[in-house]
């Protein structure tokens, strides 16, 4: 296992759940997962094999001996068993706030989109507000999948901003919404 130069704790395990750094042996389960997702994605054009391996070499590896990674990425278990992955992104040092992002196993966002959530985010803002300090968290959504709205709300989470038609998206102008949460310390 890799270690984040800027964490003190690697793992991070609640419930039956862990976030660990992300790992290499996951990197086609996350390409095919990012592939069959890009819809509600800031991606371009589906990834191959090639640009997933140029990406874990260049910018995933760089990530781990820096002392403020500009993101964190994680993979996400269930009882040991690889879900997913996310992080935080677009970290932001100064002002201490991050982007969270994650992305599940499609088929699993059928019958447990807000079980998962809820229970990385509880994982993600240990990372966060525990271990780094951090002050605040966002997610950044394109108005594509109000089910997860309801989840980052259960997780405590509220609705800082609309952008309205802030993106272009399949022909159309479509909103952005932003939800945040403050560290209670």
């Amino acid at each position: 296992m890799r270690n984040y130069r800027c964490l003190n704790q690697q793992i991070f395990t609640a419930e039956g759940f862990s976030i660990e750094p992300i790992r290499d042996e996951d990197k086609y389960a996350i390409m095919h997962i990012r592939n069959e997702q890009i819809y509600h994605l800031r991606q371009a054009q589906p990834l191959t094999a090639e640009d997933q391996e140029n990406y874990f070499a260049t910018v995933v590896a760089s990530l781990f001996n820096q002392e403020k990674p500009a993101q964190i990425l994680f993979s996400f278990f269930e009882n040991g068993k690889f879900v997913g992955y996310g992080g935080l992104v677009h970290m932001n040092w100064i002002d201490k706030n991050a982007e969270i992002s994650f992305v599940m196993k499609t088929e699993l966002e059928a019958n447990h989109f807000q079980k998962y959530w809820v229970n990385y985010l509880n994982l993600i803002e240990q990372v966060a507000f525990q271990e780094l300090q951090f002050h605040k968290l966002f997610v950044y959504a394109f108005d594509l999948r109000p089910h997860l709205y309801q989840a980052v709300e259960v997780a405590g989470y509220y609705q800082e901003a609309r952008l309205k038609e802030h993106c272009f998206f399949n022909g159309k102008f479509i909103d952005v919404v932003i939800h945040s949460k403050i560290s209670s310390k």
